[in-house]
């Protein structure tokens, strides 16, 4: 079976703690580095999500507006 372009799937285990590891495919893929902040989305019948950190910044923007950075414009 061939898999769609720009798909992926991997799976991660659980560490006792709660921690889950993101595969190294994953985080070079998504640009995912040491000390990121990412968001877990989660619905009880449809799974977790982790979207990308530029969706999120650009959602946020969309939401609040102007600049998130969170320093006060003077």
């Amino acid at each position: 079976m061939k898999k769609p372009k720009g798909k992926y799937a991997w799976s991660v285990k659980v560490g006792e703690r709660g921690q889950l590891v993101i595969p190294k495919e994953a985080r070079e893929i998504f640009n995912i580095n040491p000390g990121d902040t990412l968001l877990v989305l989660a619905d009880e019948k449809k799974g977790i999500a982790i979207p990308p950190k530029d969706a999120v910044a650009f959602l946020t923007e969309k939401i609040f507006g102007g600049d998130i950075s969170g320093e006060d414009e003077e």
